[in-house]
């Protein structure tokens, strides 16, 4: 098990009459199975869920059975866990091999519908009963709700999500229904290193939980992290200067060692590329100086360290990447159209972020404009469902028509996407 690891600037000329521009990097990372170790290390798979009152019915007895079916699908060498809350929170399941699946699905379907929803206090026995499965695994946490954590500290789901990703372990967020905090879940998948799943009705729990384990069984690698070594003459913009946009868009923080720039992946999977946009600024001046008849200027370069759980190996290096660009002294313009595709992804993000900043600010006007701008984007990028969406959207608002929260989820899914025939993981 390797990784693949391909870069591409935006525009690989460089103006020979400017003194500094402007240019982004887009870093594709993805797991490469080798003929000989194509297999992947065990899944240790935890399911925290929502069984507070609001579940009652139909949507507890579809989450019940799409998590059944999801052990169904799962592999004999596989772990797994099920942790139920409402108020507060139990171990329904103890972390143990899929080698008892009656007694798992039978523990699963005795969860009953009761009481309130602190998400935080699943997320922590998650997490804990994960940590009993994690050696040579790929340790995961599906985290399904319905609504507001009432009865719990949104903050600290986040600091949970984010130990998640300390101890090498994914958290990924579920919303069922209409009624769940869209900025909680959200933020607990960005800081868990996950995804955000919407379950719009119950009959479409099972498909949800199906998409996620398929994603999750395709992952190789795992504690990824991507290191950077700027030359002298380049720097990062100042504001927002990295982001991941696919599979899913999310601004990522990064850390400075030394004269290094180390941005967390987590995990990479064998068939989806993990693509990280970089905004960088150039000055070759003084690279020029000391090399006046260069035409080719050094940028950075890029390595990634991971960690091969079926191989019990971790903090292995991948062969450094050079990236460079041409110093063109009758410049013409050369966009890689790939790269303005990530843009393009990144804006429809931003724009969608800022029509929800104006929503809650109460400037409905400024919302639709910037949904009406996204929608645009995401027509540009060939993601015409997101266009719809979004653009159906920017029509309601404009026709003084409050978006429902339904609508409201379906942006926030369509922004962070690429949209196919039904929303992706």
């Amino acid at each position: 098990m390797s990784v693949n690891l391909t870069c591409k600037l935006s525009d690989r000329h460089l103006d020979g009459n400017q003194s500094s521009s402007q240019r982004q990097l887009a870093i594709a990372v993805s797991a490469n199975a080798s003929a000989n170790n194509s297999n992947n290390a065990p899944l240790n798979l935890c399911l925290v869920l929502d069984h507070s009152g609001s579940m009652g019915g139909q949507p507890l007895d579809n989450v019940k059975r799409a998590a059944r079916d999801l052990v169904d699908q799962m592999y004999p060498q596989d772990r797994i866990s099920v942790i139920g809350f409402d108020h507060k929170a139990k171990v329904v399941v103890e972390n143990q091999p899929i080698d008892r699946l009656e007694s798992i699905k039978e523990k699963i379907q005795s969860l009953r519908a009761s009481g309130g929803t602190c998400i935080d206090d699943g997320i922590k026995l998650g997490l804990q009963e994960t940590s009993k499965g994690k050696d040579g695994t790929v340790s995961q946490i599906f985290v399904l709700t319905d609504g507001e954590n009432e009865h719990g500290d949104n903050e600290r789901c986040i600091q949970f999500s984010r130990l998640a990703t300390e101890y090498n372990m994914t958290l990924h967020s579920l919303g069922f229904g209409d009624n769940w905090n869209q900025d909680v879940l959200e933020r607990i998948a960005d800081a868990g290193g996950g995804s955000m799943a919407y379950i719009p009705s119950p009959n479409a729990a099972s498909e949800e939980f199906q998409k996620l384990l398929k994603r999750v069984q395709a992952i190789g690698l795992t504690n990824a992290h991507l290191i950077l070594q700027l030359a002298p003459h380049v720097r990062l913009a100042e504001l927002k200067p990295i982001a991941q946009v696919a599979p899913d868009t999310i601004e990522l923080p990064y850390q400075i060692e030394g004269d290094a720039i180390i941005v967390r992946l987590g995990d990479l999977m064998t068939d989806v590329e993990r693509v990280i946009l970089c905004n960088l600024y150039i000055n070759p001046t003084n690279y020029l100086t000391h090399y006046p008849d260069s035409l080719e200027i050094p940028l950075l370069t890029a390595q990634v360290r991971y960690d091969i759980p079926s191989q019990a190996q971790i903090n292995t290096l991948s062969s450094l990447v050079e990236i460079s660009a041409d110093f063109i002294q009758d410049y013409q313009p050369n966009p890689d159209p790939q790269v303005q595709n990530y843009l393009l992804a990144l804006a429809k993000y931003r724009q969608t972020q800022l029509a929800e900043q104006k929503l809650q600010q109460g400037d409905r006007a400024g919302a639709a404009t910037m949904l009406q701008s996204a929608a645009n984007t995401a027509l540009q990028m060939g993601d015409l469902n997101a266009s719809t969406i979004l653009q159906n959207n920017a029509t309601r608002l404009q026709t003084g028509t409050t978006l429902s929260e339904a609508e409201r989820k379906q942006t926030r899914i369509a922004s962070k996407t690429i949209l196919q025939s039904s929303i992706d993981p």
